[in-house]
């Protein structure tokens, strides 16, 4: 069985330059429910524009909380 969770995302350009750098390599997210959430920035990437990431996730886990996608839903 598949987990969803939902939630908000910003990070500054600069915020977003750190991690291409390679001093920060995850990113901590609080779910709608609550739940804190860390995730290796590489997922982020997709999603990095000029003025960094902003935006509405929908993050797939499978039953074991191994990743399998994230969506940018807005």
């Amino acid at each position: 069985m598949m987990r969803h969770y939902f939630f908000n995302a910003m990070l500054s350009a600069e915020q977003c330059y750190s991690y291409y750098r390679g001093d920060v390599k995850y990113v901590v997210v609080t779910a709608d429910s609550g739940e804190r959430i860390q995730l290796q920035f590489r997922h982020f990437q997709p999603f990095v524009g000029v003025s960094g990431i902003r935006g509405r996730f929908r993050l797939t886990l499978d039953n074991n909380a191994a990743f399998i996608s994230l969506e940018k839903i807005n």
